[in-house]
């Protein structure tokens, strides 16, 4: 495998600030990720002991319990065993809980993960634990059902679960039957291509899918398959084990949670100042929970100073009952996107935090939050990204003079320009010089009908737009012919596209790590791991 950094914005402007030019966000974060003395500062902040924080201990068990039942491996107890040590800290990033992981974009997250980790050990000489968060109280199924796989037709075909009620449960209680996961893994079958690794990542996957009940199951027994050996510690938002530890902030949320509301809009405010946009909903009277009512997630809005209710007031809750289930039954409440952030400050001593682009923009709007419960905003650190390029693409990119930049960005200016290129016989050219010709000829018998009579000159435009008509009708079946003759290289193009930037989406979002697995084994996996970074990219070109 070749590696080659790839300097490309995100697309998100704070996110390329924050990474290329700090100076420019200081304000809404609280350290540099690229400076050494903040990794110390931020160190030292999380070894002092007033600061709010869950039992270690207590976690410790919660997260070996976890990881045990989806095949722990030796690695990963030491690493937990580490976190119930008052000396180890952590590097935290986390995704939904995806159809066989998900976009390949959440194992890049665990690879930038377990590679900070590993990095911010020899750089603070201390133990440095690579947590992955498993978001499963998210209840947006439809977003992590599926995957897509690319046919020999060229096309992606979606491989997906149905939802098994239609409700809003939170994905780590949803249960999926078993024959749901048998179509899934008959179709995945079907689309994989016959590779020496394929009877063995088929067999893998089918006793996963026999030991499954919910999407968080499937997802957290593949993450330990392929980066247990690393040590990667997983850990389920929605664990009632990890709920009762997070009772205590819990409370504090809804005790002072116009406090919180008023820090977000504060943080909103600032934000806009600053001249970015805010990538989330913060409104004045949000309470940034969710509460888990008749088996679905409801996000809560404050109704008056000692109520809560849903969007549309149809469900209320007394501020007493919500502090009752924070304590006694924790896992009835669930976290929003401002929140989280804050319950994993609490549960973990995070030195730093993975983050997509997006991520680190609406974390951009918690820094005051952090503050106003005694916590401070860790670290934030890009994900790393890569594009693979396979054995077959390179050759058709140089086949055609293709650069990384014209195949991901140009790829249709450079197909029409070489198709161009091979228009001997110019048919567009000829047939815009038609056109204008006609036209000229065509408008001064046009304006004499009209001074004959009205009527005929009306009569005659319509006659020159359909002579216009047939005209073009004749050029667009010249092309057809002409392109046809180049139906190979068309298609090579083609390829091209639908292996690095499907429907024009960045193949890390498409994509998923099974079509690599099959073709590859795991052996590349652990040379993205091992690859030196430059320390200023965050994506990189990978062929194959």
């Amino acid at each position: 495998m070749r590696i080659e950094a790839w300097n490309v914005p995100t697309g998100q402007p704070l996110a390329d600030d924050y990474w290329q030019r700090f100076e420019r966000t200081a304000g809404l974060y609280e350290e540099n990720p690229r400076d050494l003395v903040s990794w110390e500062r931020r160190a030292a902040w999380l070894d002092n002991e007033e600061r709010p924080r869950a039992d270690r201990r207590a976690l410790a068990e919660a997260l070996l319990a976890f990881n045990e039942r989806y095949g722990s491996s030796p690695e990963t107890a030491r690493h937990i065993r580490l976190l119930a040590d008052s000396g180890a800290l952590c590097v935290v990033g986390g995704q939904q809980a995806g159809l066989f992981t998900g976009p390949l974009l959440v194992i890049y997250k665990a690879l930038t993960i377990i590679r900070t980790a590993k990095e911010a050990a020899e750089k603070l000489g201390r133990p440095v634990v690579p947590v992955f968060w498993i978001a499963g109280e998210d209840h947006d199924f439809d977003e992590a059902n599926h995957i897509f796989a690319l046919t020999p037709e060229l096309q992606a075909e979606r491989i997906r679960l149905e939802h098994p009620t239609g409700g809003r449960e939170p994905v780590s209680r949803l249960k999926l039957r078993p024959e749901q996961w048998l179509a899934a893994l008959e179709r995945l079958d079907a689309s994989l291509q016959p590779t020496e690794f394929k009877p063995g990542l088929m067999e893998k996957l089918k006793q996963f899918a026999a030991q499954s009940e919910t999407l968080v199951d499937g997802f957290a027994f593949m993450m330990a398959w392929l980066f247990g050996h690393e040590g990667l510690v997983l850990i389920d938002s929605g664990d009632p084990a990890i709920r009762r530890l997070e009772s205590p902030l819990f409370r504090r949320l809804l005790e002072r949670n116009e406090e919180l509301a008023a820090a977000l809009l504060e943080g909103k405010k600032r934000l806009e100042a600053a001249g970015y946009e805010a990538q989330a909903d913060v409104p004045a009277n949000g309470a940034n929970l969710f509460v888990i009512d008749g088996g679905e997630r409801i996000l809560l809005y404050r109704s008056g100073r000692e109520a809560f209710a849903d969007r549309k007031g149809e469900r209320t809750y007394g501020a007493a009952q919500l502090l009752d289930w924070a304590e006694t039954a924790p896992e009835r409440l669930s976290n929003n996107v401002m929140t989280r952030p804050l319950m994993q400050d609490y549960l973990f001593p995070v030195l730093a935090a993975v983050l997509g682009p997006s991520e680190i923009a609406y974390w951009g709007l918690t820094r005051e939050a952090f503050r106003c419960f005694g916590l401070r905003m860790p670290i934030l650190l890009p994900r790393t990204g890569y594009t693979i390029v396979e054995g077959t693409i390179q050759k058709n990119m140089q086949k055609y003079g293709l650069s990384a930049e014209d195949a991901l960005l140009k790829l249709e200016q450079r197909r029409d320009e070489w198709l161009r290129s091979r228009d001997t016989l110019r048919f567009s050219e000829r047939f815009a010089e038609v056109r204008e010709q006609f036209a000229r000829w065509y408008e001064p018998i046009l304006a004499d009908l009209s001074g004959v009579n009205p009527a005929l000159g009306k009569l005659g435009a319509t006659n020159r737009d359909k002579i216009m008509e047939q005209i073009r009708f004749l050029e667009n079946k010249a092309e057809e012919a002409a392109k046809a003759q180049f139906e190979a290289a068309l298609r090579q193009y083609k390829r091209i596209g639908m292996s690095l930037a499907p429907e024009g989406k960045p193949q890390e979002r498409f994509y998923n790590v099974t079509a690599y697995l099959n073709k590859y084994g795991e052996a590349w996996l652990q040379q993205l791991a091992d690859a030196p970074t430059d320390g200023d990219s965050l994506h990189y070109i990978c062929y194959m």
